[in-house]
């Protein structure tokens, strides 16, 4: 007997009662192939490519806004309005910004920003921080954000962080160790293939190795091992070479695209085929041995969501971590287990090490970081404040008591493939802006605090040694 082809909907019924096969049919389509699949990403890329163009000007790059009176002396240079006028009119040389109107507001850049601060910092109240704590001589703090859940606002968190800091007039370098390139798009990086991204560093840490080995196996008498040209390349790039300026004047991005993947793939090849390469500090070492650790104050890396060679690498690098997550059990689960297999990955990488560290008399392998902090993103206190709470009392110290709420502005903002701190006030209701800056504001509050207690138990540290 043949079913009907038609049925009539009942508005007493759930919506998955009286379903049509037929109908069904009539609006499944026919079986995709691998060819429509391109056809499928080649669609989602012009559309990416339309949406990423709304931040950019006509010539194809983003620009960064301008930042109003108000806005700087609320945000940026804690001073009254009045006082601020009457500095830049008694010194003429400083920046003195613009008005878009006859007698409007006047707006300035990041730059002019960044100078006026400067100013008030060598000539204003020594109450106040006008520039942020840094201790001289020492190396920039690398920051790993991590989690292998999607969807958690790790890429946000890492991006609203380096902005956060630029914004306090910190030196920045943002490093896209995610394939899928989202930190780069935020960034309006450009990145043609993998030899602009992190990849030839790795590379050419592992080909150093080799040098280094075959000198060894020269002395010897055996046949040295062989260096194909993907690692004879990437022995001629320099960090320098694929760092990129960014539209903000003190961030700067390593970039990422698909084919960065790639080195998931080769780096346990490598690591087979030359068992002394210490894969994990290739990055830490390459970016050390540049000097780029001088040259920043801040380098935030944002990894893949996986526990792959690329995290890794990351992870090893990074002084401090921190794993975004959503206040739900599902999250909570993953990110125990995210830690539990955080700790088996660089607790077997130890015992490897140091079996043959003992043996052979020599310091043992032990990686510590800084600090580790949890972050709860996305989180609606109407709804969520009661798991929350189960959460801090089981995490303790390692989560972050502030909690990132989600926004209208927060929404807006993404939509335009901008960041919070990029969007014009002046396209939101005035409260909304600020209630939009307050959960992000107050994410860098807690991370400041975190970043100036690890800056003074370091110089603290230098000055006992030096004393000693």
């Amino acid at each position: 007997m043949a079913r009907e082809s038609s049925r009539d909907p009942s508005p007493d019924l759930p919506p998955y009662f009286n379903l049509s096969p037929d109908a069904a049919l009539s609006a499944l389509g026919a079986p995709v192939s691998t060819r429509d699949l391109a056809q499928i990403a080649d669609r989602a890329g012009k559309g990416r490519d339309e949406l990423a163009a709304r931040g950019m000007d006509a010539a194809g790059h983003k620009t960064l806004r301008q930042f109003s009176t108000w806005e700087i002396c609320r945000y940026l240079i804690p001073v009254a309005q009045g006082h601020f006028r009457r500095v830049l009119k008694a010194n003429p040389t400083l920046p003195q910004g613009r008005s878009e109107t006859e007698g409007g507001a006047k707006w300035f850049s990041l730059d002019e920003v960044l100078r006026l601060r400067a100013f008030f910092a060598a000539e204003g109240s020594k109450a106040k921080d006008y520039l942020p704590y840094r201790p001289a001589g020492l190396p920039a703090k690398m920051v790993a954000v991590a989690n292998f859940k999607g969807g958690v606002g790790k890429t946000s968190t890492c991006a609203h962080l380096a902005m956060s800091a630029a914004l306090d007039g910190y030196r920045v370098l943002v490093i896209d160790l995610d394939a899928q390139g989202s930190m780069t798009s935020i960034f309006g990086g450009k990145v043609a293939d993998e030899w602009q991204t992190a990849f030839p560093l790795i590379a050419g840490h592992y080909a150093r190795h080799l040098q280094a080995e075959n000198r060894a196996r020269a002395d010897r008498g055996d046949t040295p091992h062989p260096l194909d040209a993907t690692l004879t390349e990437a022995l001629k790039i320099t960090p320098d070479q694929i760092i990129q300026k960014t539209h903000w004047p003190n961030i700067d991005l390593i970039g990422s695209q698909l084919n960065l993947y790639w080195a998931e793939f080769q780096i346990p090849v490598w690591r087979m085929q030359a068992r002394g390469w210490k894969l994990w500090d290739a990055l830490s070492d390459t970016l050390a041995d540049s000097g780029i650790l001088d040259r920043y104050d801040l380098i935030f890396l944002d990894t893949p969501p996986a526990l792959g060679y690329l995290t890794i690498n990351g992870l090893a690098a990074a002084d401090i971590l921190l794993v975004p997550l959503g206040a739900s059990f599902l999250e909570f689960d993953s990110t125990g287990r995210f830690f539990d297999m955080l700790h088996s990955t660089f607790a077997s990488i130890e015992e490897g090490e140091n079996i043959a560290a003992r043996a052979l008399g020599r310091p043992e392998l032990a990686f510590e970081w800084d600090a580790v902090r949890t972050v709860i993103t996305r989180y609606d206190g109407s709804q969520q404040a009661e798991l929350a709470a189960f959460m801090q009392a089981y995490m303790g110290r390692a989560m972050a008591p502030q909690r990132q709420e989600f926004t209208a502005l927060i929404g807006q903002a993404g939509e335009q493939v901008n960041g919070i701190y990029e969007a014009d006030y002046r396209d939101f209701n005035r409260d909304t802006y600020i209630r939009g800056r307050e959960t992000f504001d107050a994410t860098w509050a807690e991370f400041k605090k975190l970043l100036y207690g690890i800056w003074r138990r370091d110089d603290l540290a230098r000055d006992k040694a030096a004393a000693e």
